[in-house]
């Protein structure tokens, strides 16, 4: 298949295809459970993996692995391709990467604290406005002492340091809250306890890992393993942002290409939206807008397409729209919606026809080459050539070992950051002081030379000396590094202070 070629996807009346030099201009795959998304998913992953695009996807249910194996006869299957008239139709498998942030079902997937910034830390935490400052000036308190934020350990000192000494702060920075920093650190340890401390640390993900393709030229299908990852959704949604923003920081401008870059899927959609602030929602909105110029795809999987704000669903030109049930007044008002966002085919009543859809069955609206809605189209999908459900274990691990990046994400770095610097500055705090010299008797025979009075440093009010950033910061540290956190530290020898720094 050559990279221009149309990618069919659909058969109804007419054969439905998506054209590669459109795929970027976004896309939404919408129904209820249980209607067929998951496979129109598949469909649509291998299809243009077969065209050399590498593909991003969260497999949420845990049944998107068996892509990598070619598919069978199964009855449900026979039966679909002699309804659509399918006699040639060929299974094989696809090139895969599994990926997982607990590091179990896939390669090891992490960012650095400073990567994710203090705004997706926000909403990842649940943060008020004032919580939210807090957090930015303690980021700022680390940039300009030159303290990387790498881990959760990391986060967790400057924290308390920022906490320890507010006061210090407050004319340069403004005003740090001790009960807003109290906040933060038990979002921080809500956070570990459920294993998200694992998404944070060394090595980082290089992005163009994800940009791969295998030796016959099919782009790699890139599988975040989900399911545990669910259990967290505030999680899992800050992560793919987190994903989304670093492919529009990182990659260049390309402009209008023949097939997109990458093709990044987004299921369970509703989970980026819910509960968003609204200048989050804003960035949401400029990097869907903004990203097709760097040649990526961003397709949205959903159950109803009110759970994506007006905004972003404009930006959303391919669509395929599986069956709605109309059970409730939202449910009603959805199906309008959905029916009243596609182009219209005079054939069909599309507000009827979405309650009526079987499984496997959808509405189907592509951009054409003048990058306009096409008429809509009721069509079944394609069944996928790859295996339906997930592989087992075995296969799994062997996929893993194999591949060229195992063995690199597998190896934790743990170097000189934030913690290590404040240990090791409490250390020397703590040394004793150099035994004094004894003074040399005066000689009678020489002047008596008084030594010069040492000049006291500005006095805090009751007479103390003002303590300096850095005996401030050891202080601090000592406070925790007599802890049995504090003590046991596994570093790597690699990485300067700064070598991390963007």
């Amino acid at each position: 298949m050559s990279n221009g070629t149309p990618l069919w996807i659909a058969k109804g009346q007419k054969d439905v295809f998506l054209l590669p030099r459109m795929a970027n201009r976004h896309g939404l795959v919408a129904g209820a459970t249980g209607t067929g998304k998951t496979v129109s998913l598949q469909v649509m992953a291998e299809n243009f993996s077969r065209i050399g695009v590498p593909v991003f996807l969260a497999d949420v249910k845990g049944d998107l692995s068996g892509i990598c194996q070619p598919g069978s006869q199964t009855p449900k299957i026979s039966e679909r391709l002699a309804l659509l008239k399918l006699g040639d139709f060929a299974f094989s498998g696809s090139p895969v990467a599994f990926w997982d942030i607990f590091g179990e079902q896939g390669h090891p997937v992490r960012t650095t604290v400073s990567d994710m910034g203090p705004l997706l830390l926000s909403r990842l935490f649940s943060l008020n406005e004032v919580q939210s400052g807090v957090l930015s000036l303690v980021f700022k308190i680390a940039d300009d002492n030159g303290l990387l934020l790498l881990d959760t350990k990391d986060l967790r000192s400057m924290l308390q340091f920022a906490g320890d000494n507010a006061d210090s702060f407050t004319t340069e920075y403004g005003r740090i809250s001790v009960a807003s920093v109290g906040t933060i650190q038990r979002s921080l340890l809500d956070l570990e306890s459920q294993g998200g401390d694992k998404l944070f640390g060394e090595p980082a993900l290089n992005l163009d890992d994800f940009l791969q393709t295998d030796g016959q030229g099919r782009g790699m299908i890139n599988i975040l393993a989900a399911d545990k990852l669910m259990l967290s959704p505030k999680t899992y949604a800050t992560f793919l942002l987190w994903l989304l923003a670093e492919l529009y920081e990182k990659m260049p401008e390309v402009g209008d290409m023949d097939k997109p870059k990458l093709v990044f899927f987004f299921d369970e959609a509703h989970l980026l939206f819910t509960d968003a602030p609204d200048a989050l929602l804003q960035k949401i909105e400029q990097i869907i807008r903004l990203i097709r110029s760097k040649g990526i795809g961003v397709y949205f999987v959903t159950q109803n397409p009110l759970d994506i704000p007006d905004i972003v669903l404009g930006q959303l030109g391919n669509r395929i729209q599986h069956a709605l049930r109309a059970f409730t007044p939202r449910d009603q008002k959805a199906v309008r919606a959905a029916a009243e966002t596609m182009r219209s085919n005079p054939k069909l009543n599309v507000e009827k026809v979405i309650g009526e859809l079987a499984v496997g069955e959808a509405l189907v609206s592509f951009l054409d080459e003048k990058g306009q809605p096409g008429i809509v189209e009721r069509a079944f999908v394609l069944p996928p050539r790859g295996q339906i459900g997930p592989v087992g274990p075995e296969i799994r691990r062997q996929i893993i070992s194999r591949s060229v990046l195992y063995g690199h994400y597998e190896r934790v770095i743990d170097r000189e950051s934030a913690f290590e610097m404040l240990r090791a500055r409490a250390e020397k705090f703590a040394q004793p002081s150099p035994p004094v010299e004894p003074q040399q008797p005066v000689s009678r025979q020489t002047p008596y030379s008084y030594p010069p009075v040492p000049q006291p440093s500005a006095p805090r009010p009751g007479g103390r000396r003002r303590d300096t950033l850095f005996e401030a910061m050891a202080k601090s540290a000592a406070r925790s590094i007599g802890s049995s956190v504090g003590r046991q530290i596994f570093r790597g020898v690699l990485g300067s202070i700064l070598g991390g720094r963007r």
